[in-house]
């Protein structure tokens, strides 16, 4: 890539140098035109430019939307920390907890106290839990992430 941008800047230098000339031989009276013919050749070198540069920025962030879409919107590396963080604290405030409901309600308070830390994380898997319509889509392969009709956004 380095080496056809050194062409092109060598081919622009090759052009710059070949305008001044002729301007030489012609005179002054053609001045503004040769001018304005290098000019848009520098013109157009830059739209080359842009436009390239547009156009790799434009795949990166598909790349990015289609590999946000495959992980459901969340990087792999985040969701995981979040979720062991989540399930980690969930577990240390369970011991206290159990300590309380089995002091105040016996085995029926332990097994409340249980569920409800259960039902907790449960749901807070959110789109990683079996149930959840995105993970079901995701198994099914639809491509729609979890979406129930084309429609929604």
């Amino acid at each position: 890539m380095e080496a056809r941008e050194g062409a092109r800047d060598a081919e622009l230098k090759k052009d710059l140098d070949a305008t001044l000339h002729a301007r030489r031989e012609l005179g002054e009276e053609y001045e503004s035109v040769l001018a304005d013919s290098f000019l848009e050749k520098v013109e157009e070198r830059l739209d080359s430019v842009v436009e390239r540069r547009v156009r790799r920025q434009l795949a990166e962030q598909q790349m990015v939307l289609a590999r946000d879409a495959r992980d459901g919107g969340r990087s792999p590396v985040d969701s995981w920390g979040e979720r062991f963080g989540f399930a980690l604290i969930s577990l240390i405030l369970a011991i206290p907890l159990s300590a309380i409901a089995v002091a105040n309600a016996g085995l029926a308070g332990l097994l409340a106290a249980w569920a409800g830390v259960v039902g907790v994380n449960a749901l807070a898997s959110g789109d990683r839990a079996p149930w959840s319509a995105r993970n079901r889509a995701a198994r099914r392969g639809d491509g729609r992430g979890g979406r129930d009709s084309d429609w929604e956004d």
